[in-house]
């Protein structure tokens, strides 16, 4: 059973019709406390206990909702992405032999669903016993993009200390969708020393190049013997600063892995650990790939 759900801004059980301030907290018996935002369907927070119990936000974000909205650099802090996940090469692509072109937010591509992508949007939000849902309806043409697309990303918590993020969407004509977050983690406590210490082993023997300009190439290499074989648990950092072009191209780890095929979604796809705190996060996805980021185009200003 659920100690509390907090809201800000309505009871539990209400809907809020797209309020672009709507935070929403989440609790658990154990303590674990997520919340989120209207305002992108993002993840503004997550505090859980360390090895003695102390309570520290895991991850990067604004206490309020405003800067998510004002600030100049808006590095997708906890936000739901879409259309389209990932860049796009040159910014169109075809599609049942029509060519559609999208908007250029990353020149010469398009990137995370371009100017106003679905981190830029206010979501409706209902909020449910121990979970957020929150739904975005994408207008035929919006950043370039062919068919009204419905989507769905409903949050979670649960008493095992599992955040469950489930997509959904639907639309009226074929159009490319790859909705996916983009949490910034750091398991020591948000503002604590950086992640290239943290552990972390990664289910896959595969990875995709990309070019310079971050975009897949087409080619699928082996992770043996790179940077890039997370295999067996190493920090984060032992490889990053090695000469090897693909960490060139990424300016570091910013690159997709292809998960080693799975049965039943009961086996980690990656698991991260911070040794200091105890802290240890385990991903669970029913997803081919799965991305590595270590903010290389973050410069310590937010």
């Amino acid at each position: 059973m659920l100690l509390s759900i907090g809201l800000t801004g309505c009871t539990p059980e209400a809907k809020l019709d797209a309020d672009p301030d709507a935070q929403f907290k989440l609790k658990n018996t154990h303590g674990m406390e997520v919340r989120l935002a209207s305002y992108g369907a993002r993840i503004i927070s997550i505090k859980v206990p360390d090895r003695n119990g102390t309570m520290t936000d895991v991850v990067l974000g604004f206490n309020i909702v405003e800067p998510y909205r004002t600030s100049v650099k808006k590095p997708y802090l906890g936000a739901t992405l879409g259309r389209y996940a990932g860049r796009i090469a040159n910014g169109r692509f075809t599609l049942d032999g029509v060519e559609h072109v999208l908007a250029k937010n990353s020149v010469p591509n398009h990137n995370h669903g371009g100017v106003t992508g679905f981190d830029k949007v206010v979501w409706d939000a209902k909020q449910f016993r121990n979970g957020v849902q929150f739904d975005y309806t994408s207008p035929d043409g919006e950043e370039g993009y062919p068919g009204t697309l419905k989507a769905r990303v409903t949050y979670t918590l649960t008493d095992a200390n599992e955040l469950i993020i489930d997509y959904r969407a639907t639309t009226d004509r074929a159009t490319p969708v790859n909705l996916s977050n983009h949490t910034y983690f750091n398991l020591a406590g948000e503002g604590s020393d950086t992640v290239l210490n943290h552990e972390l082993m990664i289910d896959a023997e595969e990875m995709l190049a990309i070019e310079k300009t971050s975009v897949p190439t087409g080619k699928i290499a082996s992770v043996a013997g790179t940077p890039f074989d997370f295999r067996m648990s190493k920090p984060v950092g032992r490889d990053i600063d090695q000469t090897n072009e693909q960490l060139a191209n990424g300016s570091g780890y910013d690159h997709t892995f292809v998960l080693n095929p799975k049965k039943e979604v009961k086996k980690p796809a990656a698991t991260l650990y911070e040794k200091t705190s105890g802290r240890k996060m385990q991903v669970f996805t029913d997803q081919p790939g799965l991305q590595l980021y270590t903010a290389n185009f973050l410069d310590g200003s937010l």
